[in-house]
């Protein structure tokens, strides 16, 4: 009896696992630019990260639903230098693939527009340094594509280009051949190729990264054309009056991947609009069904729109840890060298900006807290100031951090921030004065920086704290962890991306700057929490 009983539940466990929908999307808060592979029973997915440090998380599914960041590609300044980069530079669109026993992660990083790539036989782990492309500079978004025993380089430069390499030493083989330039709309960029029923097919990202994004295929018998267009292109799309007024938009930057039962799934990205076509955290992870039969041109969720809550069957669900909602800033003890942000011990998914000294951070000089010391660059300068930052996953948040401001000198600032630029950030700052320690508001837009209020706290301790319901940021402050002070709000729109531009998303940090050069203070940081409703 009880062995028919656990066969009943393994069977129910079963059915509800393939039964289950998901909800996009899958990966929320700044994740742009995804690409995915498959190695065995495993998906490994990478995104951009533009000017924030590590570059290129590499996240890990069992299912393409559930997703854990495992490491990042890019740990050491000998793999990239990001000094002096904004939300309009740095790395850009990396594509990662899995080929006999290795994985490859191939990306551009600007403004020098150096395409390179680094390689890995453990994902989770450190990553090579680069090899460089040193045939094709001045463009972006490459892919790798290995067919027949050889590795080809595809690449964005006016036109897609496509040439055979040495995967050793990524040096030029063949001639280069021009596979067009899409269908005509703005921009066409992020291309992939995939081999299917004796076709080879080209997607491709057009409209620019902005809402008339969608996505095209087009396919040959021969790897360097001509290609021919999917008589239904677009294949994903949500620039029609069907989709109007979906929450989310700007659907493109596509990668296709097939799952060990043989379906198909196509991971691409897309925002979530927080008001009238306006979004805050950037460029999300979603993902989609595919049908894709043999000879046929592949259909994505039956009409190539997505939604946010998906009802399909999925892979059997294999749920993975998720971030904590309150992070204690607990060393992690990893195996990476001391030139690695890795040996920092950080969880995963915090970073900084540009290329960071890593003598300002320490999570062992004060067990179980996050030690921070000034530096002279603060957060409104295109630098690296001492910083380290989560993404915003929802529009519905509360992100709040207790601080032992004992050791902090009259020269200081720390606090709390939604940073989306150097020039548009909304900040909780605690200074001290004349032995006095103050709480107040920034809000900086541009030009312009403003506090609409400050109060004086007795003690030591300030529990610093940031909302959102939407609409607005509010700017709060406790000397208690009970009552909270109202210390501004301001308009979400003006941390928007079509407002201040650039491909990022905001991120919830925690900073610390000084006026002085040798400052000797430092701020130390309890923990973090996280809380969406």
């Amino acid at each position: 009896m009880k062995k028919q009983i656990l066969i009943l539940a393994l069977s129910l466990m079963s059915l509800v696992g393939l039964a289950q929908g998901f909800t996009n999307p899958v990966l929320p808060g700044f994740h742009a630019d995804p690409s995915v592979c498959r190695a065995g029973n495993d998906f490994y997915l990478v995104n951009s990260t533009f000017q924030y440090f590590p570059g290129v998380p590499v996240f890990h599914s069992k299912d393409l639903v559930n997703w854990e960041q495992v490491g990042s590609c890019l740990t050491r300044p000998s793999q990239v230098d990001l000094r002096g980069t904004d939300g309009n530079s740095g790395i850009y669109a990396p594509t990662i693939r899995y080929h006999n026993g290795r994985f490859y992660m191939v990306t551009t990083v600007f403004p020098s527009r150096r395409h390179f790539y680094v390689w890995t036989d453990n994902p989770a782990g450190e990553w090579s340094e680069p090899v460089i492309i040193d045939f094709a500079i001045g463009s972006c978004d490459p892919t790798l594509f290995f067919d027949n025993g050889k590795c080809y380089f595809l690449w964005k430069e006016g036109d897609i280009k496509i040439c055979e390499i040495d995967v050793e030493t990524g040096k030029q083989l063949g001639d280069i051949h021009h596979l067009g330039t899409g269908l005509g709309g703005r921009y066409p960029e992020g291309p992939h190729i995939y081999k299917k029923d004796g076709y080879y097919y080209l997607l491709l990202a057009e409209g620019g990264t902005e809402h008339g994004h969608h996505v095209n295929i087009l396919r040959s018998r021969s790897l360097f054309g001509p290609y021919e267009s999917n008589p239904a292109n677009p294949i994903l799309s949500h620039f029609s009056m069907k989709m109007q007024n979906s929450p989310i938009q700007g659907l493109g930057h596509a990668d296709l991947v097939q799952a060990p039962d043989s379906s198909w799934w196509m991971i691409c990205l897309g925002y979530r609009t927080s008001g009238y076509l306006q979004h805050v955290m950037g460029r999300e992870t979603m993902l989609a069904p595919v049908r894709w039969d043999r000879g046929e041109w592949p259909v994505v969720n039956d009409d190539g729109t997505l939604q946010t809550d998906m009802r399909c069957q999925t892979l059997p669900l294999v749920p993975l840890p998720q971030d904590p909602k309150r992070e204690e800033f607990n060393f992690v003890q990893r195996n990476a060298p001391t030139e690695s942000y890795s040996s920092l011990g950080m969880p995963m998914g915090w970073m900084s900006l540009c290329n960071p000294d890593y003598t300002r951070y320490s999570l062992t000089e004060h067990n179980g807290f996050l030690r921070l010391r000034p530096s002279t660059t603060d957060l409104s300068a295109t630098a690296s100031p001492t910083f380290v930052a989560r993404r915003q996953t929802e529009l519905h948040f509360t992100a709040t951090a207790l601080f032992d401001l004992s050791d902090m000198t009259e020269e200081m600032q720390t606090g709390i921030t939604a940073y989306a630029a150097p020039l548009n950030h909304y900040d909780v700052v605690a200074e001290k004065r004349n032995g006095v320690i103050y709480i107040k508001s920034n809000v900086r837009l541009g030009q312009t920086s403003h506090c609409e209020k400050e109060i004086a706290i007795v003690g030591t301790k300030a529990w610093l704290r940031i909302t959102s319901d939407k609409d607005f940021y509010y700017m709060q402050a406790s000397a208690d962890g009970i009552n909270y002070t109202p210390l501004a709000k301001m308009e979400y729109r003006f941390l928007s991306t079509e407002t201040i531009g650039g491909f990022t998303g905001v991120m919830l940090g925690l900073f610390a700057q000084s006026s002085h050069e040798d400052d000797k203070g430092y701020v130390d940081i309890d923990w973090f929490e996280y809380d969406v409703r």
